[in-house]
């Protein structure tokens, strides 16, 4: 027989490609984590897992795995909430800055959907200074957003640096810095203008985008450079040297902002699961 808690265990390996990583995800000893997939190996006679020191590969019984332990696991998550009569039901509108599109948001929507079924989502993906409105105005339920570190601390979840970025090899001449930038009211594109104001540089602002793939798509494209959370920079860019003379644009801190009055059954179960991978990434409380 297949224990549940070794197939949850293997998924989360599979996953994350780590033992050590996927014992800080559940709670458990990376020897408990061993021990648990060992148990699932000598269960099935196949071996499903390749590991060293450096990596965790899937064998192709591995992979095969994965469809029959994602189904078993979700039939019997499905089923204790049915009879335990826990299963969340409602609605959450959900607002996320539009950098973390291609970061975070993919993998907190997909836990949260596998662990709250029954709950859907309003999702508005914008500008965080937009999303913060939207909040104050009481159109949104929950935020996950920027602000800038010098703000109020409240909703804190991690504080990380501002970098600039460019496609690989991308020169810059003596001439104006050429800014590739979101409209206003975004943060990143008032700290990238307040570190060239400060340190006395010329710039002009060569493409403008509301979303973070037409800025991406400028900025591979050589029309400029941008400024980017260093744990959120775009795939295909990179962060540029010293050497390219631009000054430092400082820190963004992202927080998690809530209605009080909307703080309870499916608003607080996203806000548990945000607050969860935040703490995986950047190993935050």
């Amino acid at each position: 027989m297949l224990d549940p808690v070794w197939l949850k265990t293997f998924l989360v390996v599979a996953e994350t490609r780590s033992f050590t990583r996927s014992a800080q995800r559940l709670g458990l000893r990376q020897s408990t984590v061993s021990q648990h997939i060992r148990k699932l190996e000598q269960a099935t006679t196949q071996q499903l897992l390749l590991r060293d020191t450096r990596s965790v590969e899937l064998t192709a019984d591995g992979e095969a795995m994965i469809g029959f332990a994602g189904n078993v696991v979700e039939t019997i998550d499905r089923a204790m909430s049915y009879f335990t009569g826990t299963e969340l039901r409602g609605r959450v509108r959900f607002g996320a800055s539009e950098d973390f599109v291609a970061g975070p948001l993919p993998e907190i929507l997909r836990e949260f959907r596998r662990s709250h079924p029954q709950v859907d989502l309003e999702l508005t993906v914008a500008l965080s200074g937009v999303l913060h409105e939207k909040l104050r105005a009481g159109e949104l339920d929950l935020v996950l957003a920027k602000r800038r570190p010098d703000q109020e601390r409240t909703g804190l979840l991690w504080t990380d640096k501002l970098v600039w970025v460019g496609r690989e090899g991308i020169e810059l001449d003596d001439g104006p810095v050429p800014l590739i930038a979101y409209p206003p009211p975004s943060i990143t594109r008032a700290r990238a203008l307040e570190s060239l104001q400060r340190t006395g540089k010329q710039w002009r602002i060569t493409c403008t985008s509301g979303s973070l793939n037409g800025l991406r798509a400028a900025a591979l494209a050589g029309l400029g450079v941008a400024v980017f959370a260093r744990s959120l920079v775009p795939t295909g860019l990179t962060e540029l040297p010293a050497s390219h003379g631009l000054p430092d644009p400082g820190e963004v801190e992202f927080i998690l902002s809530a209605r009080r009055q909307a703080m309870r059954g499916p608003t607080a179960a996203l806000s548990d699961v945000i607050r969860a991978e935040a703490s995986r990434l950047h190993g935050t409380p």
